[in-house]
């Protein structure tokens, strides 16, 4: 197992830019840095993306995977596998092999869709041509439990097993389960066969039918009330969800994914001391 920092995690510091996050990921001991797109100037650019590679080496670290956004459902086909296709190109830059993509976030204005399943038939042959350009440039492609709509573990298994392609499989978010109100141990046993990338991630959980407790707290899809927090601080178990992927036999990346109120440098800090010591305990 490796670990590596999100440039994601680096909240307000993120300003000061790649060179400080990569320095820091450095001082704090991870492996690599994991590069989300927009987080800083140029993290979408081949040559941009030549360069940080080489400041990571300077400084001891991978570049471990890149993570983009993207609506598969409501977009327009063909511009998003250019559009990804192309940001496969620049993971192979960066040195990374793993790209995270989004495929949809639910209901946007006019529905396209009657369920899940149906949604699939459009973004599962995206998925698939982005797949199988990224092999051709040694780039493993994943879907995350991400955006509320394709989030839950099964949703997630059935699009894998719909695209089909040896390349295409997951990004485990141990965290992210719970804003589908998803046992979040049970949802990492399910998809951790599939696991390509892993992100740790932990929330604080209250009760829907408490009242709202304002500013950090966000709403799950059925009501409850989520709040992110340093890795093994919160509800999600974190140790328990890392035992489970460790005795599947994964021994990637795990990126230390923060979006706590805690400062953020500390929320890697201990973020990536929790994950250490929790799959040492395995």
């Amino acid at each position: 197992m490796k670990i590596c920092a999100s440039t994601y995690s680096f909240g307000s510091y993120r300003d000061k830019g790649i060179d400080f996050m990569i320095e820091k990921a450095a001082e704090l001991g991870f492996d690599g840095i994991e590069i989300v797109e927009g987080t800083f100037d140029g993290s979408g650019d081949v040559n941009a993306a030549e360069e940080v590679r080489k400041k990571c080496e300077a400084k001891g670290l991978s570049v471990a995977s890149l993570c983009t956004g993207a609506d598969l459902l409501y977009g327009d086909p063909d511009e998003q596998i250019k559009r990804l296709c192309a940001l496969a190109d620049v993971t192979a830059a960066y040195g990374a092999s793993v790209m995270r993509h989004d495929v949809c976030y639910g209901f946007r204005g006019e529905k396209t869709h009657r369920s899940y399943d149906d949604a699939m038939r459009k973004i599962a042959p995206v998925c698939l041509a982005v797949t199988k350009y990224a092999e051709s440039a040694g780039v493993v492609t994943c879907t995350e439990n991400h955006g509320f709509f394709s989030q839950d573990s099964e949703r997630v298994e059935k699009l894998i097993n719909a695209v089909g392609h040896d390349n295409f499989g997951a990004l485990v978010d141990i965290g992210n389960f719970m804003c589908a109100d998803e046992d979040p141990n049970f949802a990492v046993g399910v998809m951790a066969g599939y696991a390509r990338h892993v992100h740790a991630k932990d929330f604080y959980l209250k009760s829907g039918n408490e009242l709202d407790p304002g500013a950090g707290w966000f709403r799950t899809r059925a009501g409850n009330y989520l709040k992110g927090t340093v890795i093994g601080h919160g509800d999600a178990r974190a140790a328990q969800s890392l035992g489970v992927l460790k005795r599947s036999g994964y021994d990637g990346w795990i990126s230390v994914e923060f979006e706590g109120m805690e400062d953020n440098l500390t929320g890697l800090k201990l973020g990536r001391e929790n994950v250490m010591r929790f799959w040492g305990m395995f």
